[in-house]
């Protein structure tokens, strides 16, 4: 069984994703870690980021694997190194690089047959799964995601503007629904949850209530 969770970010698509994985027994898939992955292997090769065709070479000749909850890439542990400015800053323009999404979506669905999955994204309904068979769109109100992401960045003792983390959120949404591929949409048959006013357990036990409810069917 698939289930797939999209939304815009900030909306808590990856934490509701881990955890909902881990209730229902299912495995978690972070597409946003490959196109890190990849982002992460091409500054280390030295790559020029718009040259698009060399990036395209670099995604279909490394090997991305996920094993007890860590990144591999070529059996490299990067799973920390992928979440550094620099790749978190290079991301956006790979993941519009349509040969690379392609390669991706492709080795997203190779590794989604060999069992029960729940997969977060932006196109994972629409593009990569779209017979899957429970189909979540997550949301948030742009101020609710924005104060979310300026209590993290607080917590972590980062110096952080809410004004500045707003207006940047709502710039990448923007980005993020033009997007030349990979856009965000709501699938047409997927049931759209807004996070505004429940917890993380809460969401959580929606989406495990309604992807029992479709797997009985």
């Amino acid at each position: 069984m698939i289930i797939t969770i999209d939304g815009p970010a900030g909306a808590g698509k990856s934490s509701v994703a881990k955890q909902l994985a881990e209730r229902l027994g299912f495995k978690f898939l972070d597409t946003g870690a490959m196109y890190r992955a990849v982002t992460w292997a091409a500054i280390e090769q030295g790559i020029d980021l718009n040259d698009t065709r060399a990036v395209a070479t670099v995604a279909a000749g490394i090997r991305i694997e996920f094993a007890n909850k860590r990144v591999l890439v070529d059996g490299q542990d990067v799973t920390d190194a992928i979440r550094g400015d620099d790749v978190t800053q290079a991301v956006s323009e790979i993941a519009d690089n349509a040969a690379v999404r392609e390669h991706l979506v492709s080795l997203q669905r190779e590794i989604a047959a060999a069992g029960n999955y729940v997969c977060e994204g932006r196109d994972q309904g629409t593009v990569v799964f779209p017979d899957a068979a429970c189909k979540i769109f997550l949301t948030a109100s742009s101020g609710e995601r924005a104060q979310r992401r300026y209590e993290q960045m607080v917590n972590d003792g980062k110096s952080a503007s809410f004004e500045k983390i707003l207006n940047e959120q709502e710039a990448r949404d923007q980005r993020d629904l033009d997007r030349p591929v990979g856009r965000l949409l709501k699938a047409d048959d997927a049931i759209e949850l807004i996070s505004d006013t429940y917890t993380m357990d809460e969401i959580v036990a929606k989406i495990e209530e309604i992807a029992k409810s479709k797997a009985s069917k």
